[in-house]
């Protein structure tokens, strides 16, 4: 069931909580540093003290064939020298950066080679958890004798050429779920200023008739797109924006059912929102192609003509399909969400899309569209992956997080704790594993010396009863090819079950982890949240990428749902921003973890109205060349300068 994870009021009458009364110790057994520090640096001089052995060895060898040579000598004053000339290969050389590549990410060197002979971990086989699998092609199931074989293989590259056009097209970016942030960002002051508020979000009944949906949640991130010049002036934006030079175009979907689209800089309105009648909580996603489509999942069964996913165009903001899962088998067919946030494979024209009613989708789409037109047409074609582990419980299969790609394989985490790895082209699963508890966090790529590996963490939802308690918000390292865990930790976060998921109020990981780049290219960063008490209290914590061991941590009174984000100055110095739940962002070093500023967002700034009471920020925001957006759960939309 969908989850609303609103604050409550918290009654403390017994104090705070001793940690030997905690339920539950935060387990750290499995945290295992790859190696000692110490041994790095002893290796480094055990190999150049070989190396220097060798290199004598090799010009005492020169030396002795030259001297006992039949052959004259070179003489002293000949203007000759006996030298060893060593070939060095040559690199190749860097292309310069394209307009459509993002500098955050340049130049772009993961080599994304799948390797054939990579074995999977004994104790990450599907087979040995009695896996069940099944694939559907227009919910015609496939022969398991023959087989499913993609006809247009997938293969995801290096980010930095996702995008055709300048942008952020799905949730984190890309796929590898590793940027929500676009461009440098020069930090003089080091302010946060807020330059725009747009507060005309409405209101939706929920379908369970006992409260509205309002603003924007979690994950609830804002896109961007750099339209062509060309594109614009056939798509249906105000004059206004068609005619403005190099206009950024926010596209932000809210649980009021509509979809609004703004000028970065201002906060105006580029054009009139699409009303797709449900609400959405989760990010949709553009095609990364530059194609004027928008891809919308539903958060609830509260309206629309559907109970699932939807595709616009944004040439005229018109419907041009969409999909209703609940008739496809699933184990939870009672609860069809996309709250996912889908990813296209723009060379094979594959939509992905994992859905919360527990099948992995992926729509042919056949798309019909010239660039430049004013118009473009679907047909998606439907194939469906359907599985289930004896270990799991029908009811409680969904998948909540997004999709993370690299080559031909897919990673996701589903609410039965499963982290898998999907091969996209046979749709078979490569391996998984049972992580501590729930996740909803999407999994998170970086290539390490030809290796993916996988950051995920987990919330503390399923270990203990009813009402209050502390646990353990896990997080791991994981080898992409073979599930083997590099390292593992754990920090202790509160948590509260309710007598429906309603009352529900989770700590432990909700916001994604950054992978660091430049200057921070050898840290991880995870966030938790109520790691003082139950809603209240968040860490952001820097792990040495090889190591797990901590490098910096950064505490917060208030506790964040929403993910932080890390954006980078010329020199290739790094920042973050977090947001909280009243509604503070943080501006973070992200060299040290010391705070630079934090400032209090408000409503309704420059009039009598002004006031910054009940503001929560709980969605994730982007940072767009300097400018930060992101939207609320009061209903409005923030525009923040970074200075």
């Amino acid at each position: 069931m969908e989850r609303q994870r609103r604050k409550l009021p918290v009654h403390n009458e017994e104090g705070p909580m001793n940690r030997g009364d905690q339920y539950i110790e935060p387990d750290n057994s499995f945290y295992k540093p790859s190696r000692d520090p110490n041994e790095t640096t002893m290796m480094m001089v055990v190999t150049l003290t070989v190396l220097f052995v060798i290199l004598t060895a090799i010009l005492a060898a020169v030396y002795f064939r030259k001297t006992t040579s039949t052959e004259p000598l070179a003489s002293i004053n000949s203007g000759h020298s006996i030298y060893i000339s060593v070939a060095s290969p040559t690199p190749s050389p860097i292309p310069p950066m394209t307009p459509n590549q993002n500098p955050v990410l340049y130049p772009g060197l993961a080599a994304v080679k799948m390797d054939p002979e990579a074995k999977v971990e004994a104790d990450a086989v599907p087979s040995r958890r009695g896996i069940s699998e099944q694939v559907f092609v227009n919910k015609k199931i496939v022969d398991a004798k023959t087989g499913y074989s993609r006809n247009n293989q997938i293969f995801f590259r290096d980010p930095v050429d996702f995008g055709a056009i300048p942008g952020i097209f799905t949730f984190r970016g890309n796929n590898f779920r590793n940027c929500a942030s676009f461009g440098y960002t020069t930090v003089v002051a080091g302010t946060l200023n807020q330059k725009w508020e747009y507060n005309k979000l409405g209101k939706r009944l929920a379908s369970t008739q006992s409260f509205e949906w309002q603003g924007v949640r979690w994950t609830g991130q804002p896109l961007v797109a750099e339209w062509p010049d060309g594109l614009r002036a056939v798509m249906n934006m105000y004059d206004s924006a068609k005619q403005q030079a190099a206009l950024a175009e926010v596209i932000i979907a809210s649980l009021d059912g509509k979809i609004y689209f703004l000028n970065l800089m201002t906060g105006e309105p580029t054009r009139k929102p699409i009303d797709v009648g449900a609400s959405i909580k989760g990010t949709p996603a553009l095609d990364p192609r530059g194609y004027p489509l928008l891809y919308v999942g539903q958060t609830d069964n509260n309206g629309g003509n559907t109970f699932g996913m939807y595709i616009y165009s944004l040439l005229d903001g018109s419907l041009l399909w969409s999909y209703d899962g609940s008739e496809d088998g699933a184990y939870r067919s009672n609860w069809s969400a996309f709250d996912s946030s889908p990813i296209v494979s723009g060379e094979t024209d594959t939509l992905i899309w994992p859905c919360e009613n527990g099948l992995i989708y992926t729509f042919d789409l056949h798309t019909a569209y010239t660039a430049g037109s004013a118009a473009i047409a679907v047909a998606p074609e439907v194939t469906h992956y359907k599985y289930i582990f004896t270990d799991n419980t029908t009811s409680h299969m969904g998948v909540e997080s997004s999709i993370a790609c690299y080559g031909n394989y897919g990673y996701f985490v589903d609410n039965t704790k499963n982290l898998c790895c999907l091969d996209l082209n046979t749709l078979k699963m490569v391996w998984t594993r049972v992580l501590g508890d729930d996740s909803d966090v999407t999994p998170v790529i970086d290539e390490q010396d030809g290796v993916p590996y996988v950051y995920i963490g987990t919330e503390v939802d399923n270990q203990g009863g009813t009402g209050k308690y502390s646990g353990a918000g896990y997080i791991y390292k994981i080898n992409g090819l073979t599930g083997k865990v590099e390292w593992q930790s754990s920090e202790p976060c509160y948590t509260f079950n309710g007598e429906t998921s309603e009352t529900d109020q989770s700590g432990g990981c909700f916001g994604n982890p950054i992978v660091g780049k430049k200057s921070i290219s050898n840290l991880v960063i995870f966030s938790f949240s109520m790691t003082n008490d139950l809603a209240a209290g968040n860490k952001l914590i820097a792990y040495d990428k090889t190591l797990g061991t901590k490098v910096w941590e950064y505490n917060m009174n208030i506790y964040s749902y929403s993910s932080p984000v890390d954006f980078y100055d010329t020199d290739g110095n790094a920042y973050i921003v977090i947001c909280d739940s009243i509604g503070q962002v943080h501006l973070v070093n992200a060299q040290t973890g010391e705070r630079i500023k934090y400032i209090q967002t408000a409503k309704n700034i420059g009039t009598p109205e002004k006031t910054s009471s009940g503001i929560n920020i709980e969605a994730s925001p982007i940072v767009y060349n300097g400018m930060m957006v992101v939207g609320t759960t009061t209903g409005s939309i923030f525009g923040i300068s970074i200075e």
